[in-house]
């Protein structure tokens, strides 16, 4: 690291010198009586409940959480996203020229449909591999090894055409691609705290929620101009790019082997960039966070595939990837129906229709650059009012702080916009209203939906900071299973009652589900007090990992 960023941390040290003549109040996880703070002192003379606020959510005198720079923590997030597009582009990107394949390869279109199926189900099945494999090993070999039997999927599909063959790289792509997701979510909760995960979370779930807009786009727009061949060439071209840019400049972060950043990872784990510029020394002052101190590097545990599944065992998380797949399934919904209705309606052609796929994307691009700020600023609002201090550098003690009401109050009015510009969408589609009606309903909807996710996609993470690869493993199979069961689904309802029932039927069983949403608010503080006690009662087994969430 450079010679500013030690500067930097001396005077970060210097500053807790200094404001450690305030702030004599530790954690509930330290040892010994904790002190109220200055502000607090007169809550405590007087009794009032100030007093044991201000001692429960001081931050750990630890050293800084991550010692990535902004800049570096940028290009990190900005690389994993680039991967992130790679799952939903490939399993909607051939939504235009679905009859064009069933004619080329002389089959069915319900043929073709079922290699989008198989895709998403497989899609739900590589990260539990991955994500579990990426906590022991690392980030960066995982998402390398994953870009590479990505790449094979994609040359072998364009070089050979028949439905078999297409179906089985089809499989290879899948199995490549799907872990993309769970390594990025897992790489930001390595490198930011709870505090600004919320922003940064949002330019990663860009790529998937963007990625089922925009496949029909390209795959419209490569398949007039070209033919359907050439859109695995350009897959297998775009995963290429990235696959050099990780080598070059993506630095490993699993906090299992670099710590807060500041151990240097083994010489095969490092970006070239980083290298040859001799970027990762060993600091004096710099020292591996507490919650890895109990687990060396050195010794990895037996990497066991079915971990993600023990997440739905435990009641919070079980009803939070319940509702996301629903939720996300519906975006899979809508999409996988759109293009036949606007070629039986409007009578389009592929490329007007891969365009109107536009709206979609527009609406997720919209929501991911101001939900992400808006989960940010109500996190600091709430901290705010239970007098918790914030710190970019600093993890925060969540034990008492209601993560689920700040994290979930943006999702339920997003859902309510959802719901209605779905009905409207719908509808007006079905009674051949004007193009623009039903795409600026069709904007609302990928608006609302992906405000809904983003909040129910952080409080996820927040309550498995511990284990960031495998909770992401654990949403991907529950959105990709729900997504395939989803698209198998829409097709019939829209065949049997018009894309107006579908328009209906999502939000009626978002409606039936919310009091998933309504017992984690209520529920959800005592359910992880719950956790929390048990991890502590086997905090003395030679196995047991303690983890305050």
């Amino acid at each position: 690291m450079s010679a500013l960023k030690d500067k930097s941390l001396d005077a970060s040290v210097a500053n807790q010198e200094r404001t450690s003549k305030d702030i004599h109040a530790v954690s509930p996880s330290h040892s010994g009586p904790a002190a109220p703070t200055s502000q607090s002192a007169s809550d405590a003379e007087k009794g009032t409940p100030g007093a044991q606020q201000g001692k429960q959510y001081e931050l750990h005198p630890s050293p800084p959480f991550s010692v990535f720079s902004l800049i570096q923590k940028r290009l990190i997030v900005f690389i994993v996203a680039l991967t992130t597009l790679l799952p939903p582009l490939t399993a909607s990107i051939f939504y235009p020229v679905i009859t064009l394949l069933a004619r080329d390869l002389n089959v069915s279109v319900t043929e073709i449909n079922l290699t989008i199926t198989i895709y998403l189900i497989i899609q739900g099945i590589a990260p539990s591999f991955v994500g579990n494999l990426s906590d022991e090993i690392g980030r960066r070999p995982a998402l390398l090894v994953a870009l590479v039997i990505y790449m094979c999927g994609c040359v072998g599909a364009a070089v050979k055409a028949n439905y078999g063959l297409l179906l089985a790289m089809r499989c290879l792509q899948s199995a490549g691609s799907s872990g993309t997701i769970a390594l990025s979510l897992a790489t930001v909760s390595d490198i930011v705290t709870s505090a600004e995960r919320g922003r940064y979370t949002s330019y990663v779930q860009m790529g998937w929620m963007l990625g089922p807009s925009l496949g029909p786009v390209i795959g419209g727009l490569i398949s007039r101009f070209l033919n359907w061949q050439s859109i695995f060439w350009f897959l297998a071209i775009y995963a290429s790019i990235v696959w050099v840019v990780s080598i070059v400049f993506l630095p490993e972060s699993s906090r299992r082997i670099v710590g807060n950043g500041s151990i240097p990872p083994p010489r095969w784990n490092t970006a070239l960039f980083a290298y040859f510029r001799r970027s990762y020394t060993t600091r004096d002052n710099a020292a591996v966070p507490n919650e890895l101190q109990k687990k060396s590097p050195s010794k990895r545990a037996a990497i066991n595939p079915l971990t993600s599944l023990k997440l739905f065992r435990e009641k919070e998380t079980c009803l939070l990837l319940l509702y996301s797949g629903l939720v996300y399934a519906s975006s899979y919904m809508v999409l996988s129906t759109f293009s036949d209705q606007l070629e039986e309606i409007y009578g389009f052609d592929t490329l007007r229709i891969s365009l109107c796929y536009l709206a979609s994307g527009f609406g997720t691009v919209t929501s991911v650059l101001l939900t992400g700020r808006i989960l940010d600023w109500n996190f600091r609002r709430h901290a705010g009012l239970v007098g918790m201090e914030i710190s970019k550098q600093k993890q925060q003690d969540l034990s008492g702080f209601p993560i689920e009401v700040a994290r979930l109050q943006s999702s339920i009015p997003a859902l309510i916009l959802a719901s209605v510009s779905l009905i409207c969408y719908g509808w007006t589609l079905q009674k051949k209203a004007p193009l623009a009606v039903p795409l600026i309903f069709l904007f609302l909807q990928s608006f609302g939906s992906a405000s809904s996710f983003s909040g129910l996609n952080n409080l996820i993470m927040d309550l498995n900071r511990d284990r960031p690869g495998v909770a992401s493993a654990a949403m991907n199979l529950t959105r990709c299973w729900m997504g395939a069961g989803g698209t198998a689904f829409a097709s019939p309802l829209v065949k049997a009652g018009g894309v107006g029932w579908l328009g209906v039927v999502i939000p009626g069983i978002w409606l039936l589900f919310s009091p998933l949403i309504l017992m984690v608010i209520r529920y959800g503080p005592t359910w992880r007090e719950e956790k929390r006690m048990k991890q502590m009662s086997d905090a003395d087994a030679p196995s047991g990992e303690t983890a305050v969430v």
